[in-house]
């Protein structure tokens, strides 16, 4: 199976090779990817921010504990949660809904107050952390589909969201910094790539009932 034999191959990366970059076909393919993911009554309650300016990514490395990876990646992506996540957008999904498959939007009537009770009746921190898990599912199929393409990918939790929020300016869009994932491809520096991968066994990680 080509995925099992993927997800052997990933890691994550400690050192990229700053010559090396992701080309625009590939990268397309990874944003796809990521637009593809399953979310939460397929809401996408994030945006992602392609940091392409390299002096921005200099003001994030410090931020992002100094990784290397924020400055040498081919590729930098900022998921960046929606706060106070409620109607207005709810609203604005059932209208891509309505267009994209060309249906009436009393068709959807029921779906969207039914997301607008469930949802919105919801604590604001609450719904906070739902987004904020959201982004989590996205990172996935960057993660699955890059290994794919043999793309090296290193997910960041390892990062101040405060800082990065001032940088990027996010509070002033009700965005916040959720995960930072940088692109490209492993370093023959990187001794990490070698070591042998450590996970729980199956009979400690599966309890059958």
């Amino acid at each position: 199976m080509n995925f099992i034999n993927d997800q052997k191959w990933r890691y994550a990366t400690k050192k990229m090779d700053a010559s090396k970059k992701v080309s625009d076909a590939d990268f397309q393919l990874l944003m796809e990817a990521i637009q593809l993911s399953t979310s939460s009554y397929g809401l996408q309650p994030y945006v992602i921010f392609n940091i392409v300016d390299p002096e921005i990514r200099k003001q994030i490395q410090p931020a992002a504990w100094n990784q290397s990876q924020i400055v040498d990646a081919s590729h930098l992506l900022v998921f960046a949660n929606i706060l106070d996540f409620g109607a207005k957008e709810i609203e604005a999904y059932i209208q891509n809904l309505v267009e994209t498959r060309q249906i009436p939007h009393e068709a959807v009537k029921g779906y969207e107050d039914f997301m607008k009770m469930k949802i919105t009746e919801l604590p604001k921190e609450t719904r906070d952390i739902w987004t904020s898990k959201q982004t989590y599912l996205a990172l996935g199929n960057l993660l699955n589909a890059a290994a794919e393409l043999k793309i090296d990918v290193t997910p960041m939790e390892g990062f101040e969201p405060e800082k990065v929020n001032e940088i990027l300016k996010l509070n002033e869009q009700n965005l916040n910094a959720s995960l930072i994932a940088a692109i490209g491809y492993r370093s023959e520096e990187d001794a990490t790539q070698h070591y042998a991968k450590v996970r729980k066994p199956l009979n400690q990680l599966f309890i059958n009932i």
